[in-house]
């Protein structure tokens, strides 16, 4: 496991039906900024499980739904 800070220590993890994808950015703002943008529209998106680098390890912060940011 790499214990350098990474260039982008804030991670979101999107899932629903037919989506699993990460994002790193380089920080918390930017990271809500695509969480608001992915619950958009017709997205098939359920819910965003933001991380956040610290000690050498991600950790969790925390997971929302679409319905707790629109």
């Amino acid at each position: 496991m790499p214990t350098k800070k990474p260039r982008k220590p804030w991670r979101v993890i999107v899932t629903g039906p037919d989506v699993n994808a990460t994002s790193d950015h380089t920080g918390e703002a930017n990271a809500y900024t695509l969480v608001r943008t992915v619950f958009g529209g017709d997205s098939p998106a359920e819910q965003a499980r933001i991380e956040y680098w610290e000690n050498g390890e991600w950790r969790w912060f925390e997971t929302v739904t679409a319905d707790e940011i629109l």
